[in-house]
């Protein structure tokens, strides 16, 4: 039975709770980033330079370290948008669902990324949110949820096509194409568990 005497979140509070995460969140990346510059790009080091073995442990401080100032600005408008509806959705869920994403795309560029280059950035998380929203709603049968989804592909949709185009190379694609993959399999492995459902027995034939 489920306890009553345990407050259920309001909608405000999950939403304060998810603008708070994704607001210190998006405030750690322009930190870093202040620091970065103020010592000489000393955190660049931390991109993730393909097939080293020593470059694995970069692969999850890459998603929070940028190359300037405009890269971390192009990253923050849709990372708190994605972010914020993805954490209404539970903080837990919205944790497992980004760690996962931030892996699968850090191992990703670590496999296929060009010799030579240097990737960081939360872009990848970007996209493996962008990916996640648009699905999650199909996945848990959520008309809100479906809704928002296609709202979002609808305004950034244009903007990821192009961002996974290997034409673009102005930006890391194979980091947005394992993101977005990475996300779209997060609504599949997080999915919400069904409610209410009656399983039926047989009938056990009379003595």
């Amino acid at each position: 039975m489920p306890d009553r005497s345990a407050p259920a979140w309001s909608a405000g509070g999950r939403a304060g709770a998810a603008a708070k995460v994704m607001l210190g969140w998006v405030a750690l990346l322009w930190l870093l980033e202040i620091v970065d510059a103020a010592t000489g790009r000393s955190l660049d080091a931390f991109g993730i330079e393909p097939r080293r073995a020593a470059e694995l442990v970069d692969v999850v401080p890459a998603s929070f370290i940028h190359f300037g100032f405009g890269h971390v600005a192009s990253n923050s408008v849709p990372l708190l948008v994605f972010g914020f509806l993805a954490a209404l959705g539970g903080l837990r869920r919205f944790a497992a669902v980004a760690a996962m994403i931030i892996v699968v795309d850090g191992l990703g560029v670590w496999l296929v990324s060009p010799a030579g280059s240097n990737t960081a950035g939360a872009s990848g998380l970007v996209f493996g949110l962008f990916g996640y929203l648009l699905v999650r709603g199909f996945v848990d049968r959520r008309v809100l949820d479906i809704g928002a989804g296609l709202a979002i592909g609808a305004v950034w949709g244009s903007s990821i096509l192009v961002g996974i185009s290997p034409a673009n190379t102005s930006v890391s694609w194979q980091g947005h194409l394992f993101g977005l993959a990475a996300g779209v399999a997060a609504a599949f492995v997080f999915r919400r568990p069904a409610r209410g459902r009656i399983l039926l027995r047989p009938a056990q034939p009379s003595p």
